[in-house]
């Protein structure tokens, strides 16, 4: 019974560019008691598996919170698994505007305390007792009111590159921050104004309307299915579009286009561009708005410095590095003294520029398979003074001179020419599945690690 994934992003990719099916992009939520969130977690990843699902899911004892890549074909089997749970029937699917094969490469279901981190104490107030939902039609119509106030309740790296017309877009980083400033920038019109809220897929705003109701705020509204169902609604009833410029998304497409206004600007340069990255210093990690071109100037970098790290030895990055966590817990996204373009907070309405109607380019997913090769074992042990690795072989063949790749989350991806090696002990130039094999690598190798041979 698998429980966990066993390929890489890399493999998954590869695997989807064979197969050639599309998939579909979508998400949903839904708040309900579940007595068992790690059975319930188990259940969801086997089912799941099987149909080659893929996805970040949260799942708590107060719900579920999933975005998902699901093939085309296996859609209404993937509903099925979905309303065999009957706080789950005719449950909403967000289906994303624009697909991309690629969104998700791997399926993770994890148990948390919360499906949204909000910081609330459920127990203080009625979590049911929420805002009444808009569709799009009625939203653009609430927003003419000039009784009406908007508000983001995403963070300030997705609102930067897409905001309704006129909301209120709070300068913060969490969810949870935005609560209390929201509720005492708007506490004197709690009675004579329309609150409306709106997020990415209307979960923030699903527990935010009930808080604020709970304020004391009389008129609370929120955005059906949020953006996503908001973008989907405007295709389809061909009505305009209040919202301007991106949907930022947590996936590997990091936004999809609802107007082709561009209403950002390249944190480095100043260009109009409202293309997100993360930084290419495994150290830094910055999320980041970049151009094409300093992109390539930059190398995908988001200083001077990060550019000077990524061409040192990969020892001596790993150094740099050691002892610190990356990501979220040392770097504020997208907040750099470096970026000298960065804006948050009150944003403006106006369009920089028009987007070319044009393919989107190949991600950097694809870019790191046009290397081809195949899995031949793991790593068992590292010998420092020898510097001598130890590895399991589990499929295919080793033989000398083959080109390696050696690849995981510390070591980073190295290649290296096998000269000689020992196989259980001898030495010999062939290598088969069970075997034991040592040989020498002028760098460190760890249990983690999976030995690749290049084909191409």
């Amino acid at each position: 019974m698998q429980l966990y994934n066993t390929l890489s992003a890399e493999e998954r990719a590869e695997l989807i560019d064979q197969a050639g099916k599309q998939r579909l992009t979508l998400s949903f939520y839904a708040y309900a008691k579940i007595e068992d969130p790690k059975k319930f977690r188990d259940d969801l990843f086997i089912a799941w598996n099987q149909l080659d699902a893929l996805g970040r899911t949260y799942v708590a004892k107060e719900g579920i919170n999933a975005q998902m890549s699901i093939p085309a074909e296996n859609m209404e089997a993937f509903r099925k698994t979905l309303e065999a749970y009957d706080f789950m029937k005719n449950i909403r699917l967000n289906v994303a505007v624009e697909h991309d094969d690629h969104s998700f490469l791997k399926l993770t279901v994890k148990v948390r305390d919360k499906i949204v981190a909000d910081g609330l104490n459920d127990e203080t107030f009625d979590v049911t007792n929420i805002g009444v939902h808009l569709k799009a039609k009625e939203f653009n119509q609430i927003l003419e009111d000039p009784n009406t106030i908007v508000v983001d309740f995403r963070n300030h790296y997705e609102s930067e590159i897409g905001h309704f017309k006129g909301a209120i877009t709070p300068d913060v980083e969490t969810f949870r921050e935005s609560l209390p400033i929201i509720n005492e920038q708007l506490k004197d019109f709690k009675d004579d104004k329309n609150l409306v809220m709106y997020c990415t897929g209307g979960i923030r705003c699903e527990k935010a309307s009930a808080y604020f109701k709970h304020q004391g705020f009389k008129n609370v509204f929120q955005l059906e299915g949020g953006i996503i169902n908001y973008a989907k609604q405007i295709k389809e009833e061909n009505i305009e579009s209040k919202f301007i410029g991106k949907n930022f998304v947590f996936d590997h497409r990091l936004g999809e286009r609802i107007t082709n206004d561009i209403v950002s600007q390249c944190h480095q340069c100043g260009k109009p561009c409202d293309n997100h990255t993360n930084c290419e210093n495994d150290g830094c990690h910055l999320l980041f708005i970049q151009c094409d071109e300093c992109k390539a100037a930059m190398e995908n970098c988001c200083s001077t410095e990060c550019l000077n790290t990524i061409h040192l030895p990969l020892v001596e990055q790993v150094k740099l590095r050691r002892g610190i966590q990356v990501g979220n817990k040392v770097f504020r996204k997208g907040k750099s003294d470096k970026l000298l373009f960065k804006h948050s907070g009150e944003l403006s309405d106006k369009s920089l520029a028009v987007a070319e109607n044009r393919e989107q380019k190949p991600k950097d997913i694809r870019q790191k398979i046009k290397i081809k090769k195949v899995l031949l074992g793991k790593a068992e042990h590292y010998y420092v003074k020898a510097q001598v690795g130890l590895f399991i072989i589990q499929n295919n063949e080793l033989n000398v001179g083959d080109k390696l790749l050696i690849s995981g989350p510390t070591t980073g991806t190295e290649e290296y020419i096998l000269g000689k090696m020992l196989v259980n002990g001898k030495e010999i130039s062939t290598a088969n599945p069970g075997d034991k094999v040592t040989f020498e690598v002028p760098f460190r190798v760890r249990l983690s690690d999976k030995l690749y041979k290049i084909i191409s």
